[in-house]
C-alpha cells in the first residue's frame, strides 16, 4: 500500500474515533462533570476565594426605593367611607451591606458575621427631597390603642390625650421622619405611665448603620449545597413567632447568593428578617442581563397563600387574615404591622377593592431574582414587599377613630434591587465563555470527526475516478 492511500485510510479511521469519542463523551457528560467539580470546590466561603471577597463586599450597587401611599381623603375614611390613596416615589437611597465581625468556625465549615446595613439618600434618583410631607395612618397611636385596650386607665389618657392636641388616626410626617425616626407626642406622654416605652418611632428606626443580629452560615466546604446556608441567626436554629415547628424554621441563605450548579426544577429557600420568616421561591423562566443567561426565580403565591401548611403563620392562632397578607405583630413590637406585595398583588381581591387606588401588576409588583446557575451569582434581583397596617374599629377606646371600618390599610412598599455591575458583568461573561468552552469540547470533537469524514470521502471519490477512467480506456483498446 502506497504512503498515500494510508494516510487516506488514516484519515478515515481517525474521523471514525473522534467522531465516536464525541458522542461517548456527550452521553457521559464527562466535561461537563470535570466543571461542576471545579466550580463546587471554588466556590466556598473560604480567605483567598473570589466567592468569599463577593460574599463579604457585595460588588454591585444595591438600591432601597420606598413608595408611599399618600391618603387623599381623610375625612371621609374617619366617616366610614372607602379610603383613596395616591402612590407617591420614589425616595431611593444607595444601600451598604457588607458582612463584618466575620469569624470562621468548626474548622472553616461555618463562618459568623453581622450583615451591617447603611442607607445613603440619593436625590437625582428620587422623586423628591426627603422633606417630602406624607399624610398617612398614625401607626403609634394605632399601636398603643391596641396595646392597651384592655387597660382602661391608659386608654383613657390615649383619648384625652389625642383630644388635646387635635389628633387622629391620621398624621402628617415628611419622608425622613417616616422612615428613620421621629420623637412622638403620644408615646413621650405615655413613656411617664409606661416607662419602657420608646417615645421615637419610624418604619425603619434603628435599621439605618445597624445589622439585624449575628448570623452563622455554612461555608459549603462541606457541601456546595451548603454554600451561604444559614445555621443560626441571633444564636437561635428556629423562630419562636410562629405556632407550628414548620413555620419557625431559618431556611436557606440570606437572598444575596445561592450555591452553584442551580437546576430549574430546584425551589430556592431564604429567610427574611425583615418578614419574620423563611420564604421561597421557584423557577419562573429564562432570562438575558448584560448578555449574561440566566434562570428567573420568583416566588410563588402559594407563599402567602391562607392553606394548611400557612396555618402556623395565622396570628393569633386560627385568626387568618387571608391569601396574600402576612400580620408580623408578634416580631414587631406588638404594632398591628401586615407585611404583603405591592398594591396587595397575589392578594384576596377583597384587599384590594377596600382600598381605592390599589393596582396590582406583575411586572411591577413581583419579586424576582435572576441568577446565572453555573456561577451563582445573582445578576439582577428586585425584592419587593408592603407594610401595610391593619386598622381596628376601637369606637369604645378613643373617640379619633371615628367610624372607620376594619381594614388592610397600605402604609408603604419598598423596593430592594440589584442589578449586576458592568466590571462584574464582563467577569461572568469570561467565566461563561470559557464555560461554554469546555463543555462544548465533546461537540468540537464531533464536529471534527465529521470534517474528517468528509474530507475522507472526497479524497476517496477522487482517486476512485481516474481508475474508472484508465478502466474505459484499456477496455476500448
Amino acid at each position: 500500500m502506497s504512503v498515500k492511500s494510508c494516510c487516506i485510510y488514516s484519515t478515515g479511521v481517525i474521523s471514525i474515533l473522534t467522531l465516536i469519542a464525541g458522542i461517548v463523551l456527550v452521553l457521559s457528560q464527562v466535561f461537563q462533570n470535570i466543571l461542576n467539580a471545579k466550580i463546587k470546590k471554588e466556590i466556598v466561603l473560604r480567605n483567598g476565594t473570589h466567592a468569599f471577597d463577593v460574599w463579604e463586599n457585595p460588588p454591585p450597587p444595591v438600591y432601597m426605593q420606598f413608595y408611599f401611599f399618600n391618603v387623599t381623603n381623610p375625612a371621609e375614611v374617619l366617616k366610614g367611607e372607602r379610603p383613596a390613596v395616591l402612590e407617591v416615589g420614589p425616595y431611593t437611597y444607595r444601600e451598604f451591606r457588607p458582612m463584618e465581625r466575620v469569624t470562621f468556625l468548626e474548622n472553616g465549615t461555618k463562618v459568623s458575621a453581622v450583615n451591617t446595613k447603611t442607607y445613603v439618600f440619593q436625590s437625582d434618583m428620587s422623586k423628591g427631597p426627603e422633606s417630602d410631607l406624607i399624610r398617612t395612618v398614625n401607626v403609634p397611636a394605632m399601636t398603643v390603642m391596641e396595646k392597651f385596650k384592655d387597660t382602661s386607665f391608659i386608654a383613657n389618657i390615649i383619648s384625652s390625650y389625642m383630644k388635646s392636641v387635635n389628633e387622629d388616626l391620621f398624621t402628617t410626617r415628611t419622608v425622613g421622619e417616616l422612615l428613620w425616626g421621629y420623637e412622638d407626642g403620644l408615646l413621650k406622654a405615655l413613656k411617664v405611665v409606661e416607662p419602657t416605652l420608646d417615645d421615637v418611632f419610624g418604619l425603619f428606626y434603628k435599621q439605618n448603620a445597624t445589622d439585624d443580629g449575628e448570623y452563622v452560615f455554612l461555608t459549603g466546604q462541606q457541601s456546595y449545597k451548603d454554600f451561604a446556608v444559614i445555621d443560626q441567626w441571633k444564636g437561635q436554629n428556629s423562630l419562636n413567632w410562629w405556632t407550628t415547628d414548620e413555620c419557625n424554621m431559618i431556611n436557606g441563605t440570606n437572598g444575596a447568593s445561592f450555591h452553584p450548579i442551580i437546576t430549574k426544577n430546584e425551589t430556592l429557600y431564604m429567610f427574611s428578617s425583615d418578614l419574620c420568616r423563611s420564604i421561597y421561591a421557584i423557577y419562573e423562566e429564562e432570562s438575558s442581563v448584560m448578555g449574561i443567561p440566566g434562570y428567573r426565580f420568583s416566588p410563588p403565591s402559594t407563599v402567602f397563600a391562607n392553606t394548611t401548611e400557612n396555618a402556623g403563620f395565622c396570628s393569633p392562632p386560627g385568626n387568618c387574615l387571608g391569601s396574600g397578607v402576612l400580620q408580623v405583630s408578634a416580631c414587631k413590637q406588638d404594632a398591628p404591622i401586615v407585611m404583603s406585595s405591592p398594591h396587595f398583588y397575589q392578594a384576596d381581591e377583597k384587599f384590594v377593592e377596600d382600598i381605592f387606588g390599589m393596582k396590582p401588576n406583575k411586572k411591577q409588583h413581583e419579586t424576582i431574582i435572576d441568577i446565572n446557575p453555573v456561577c451563582k451569582l445573582n445578576k439582577n434581583m428586585n425584592a419587593t414587599y408592603s407594610i401595610v397596617v391593619l386598622t381596628f374599629v376601637l369606637h369604645s377606646l378613643c373617640s379619633q377613630t371615628g367610624d372607620i371600618r376594619t381594614l388592610v390599610f397600605p402604609v408603604l412598599y419598598l423596593n430592594e434591587s440589584v442589578v449586576i455591575d458592568e466590571v462584574s458583568a464582563k467577569q461572568l461573561q469570561v467565566i461563561v465563555a470559557e464555560g461554554n468552552v469546555v463543555v462544548n469540547i465533546p461537540f468540537m470533537l464531533i464536529g471534527l470527526g465529521i470534517l474528517l469524514g468528509v474530507v475522507f470521502m472526497v479524497v476517496q471519490c477522487r482517486q476512485r475516478i481516474p481508475e474508472a477512467s484508465r478502466l474505459r480506456i484499456n477496455s476500448s483498446l
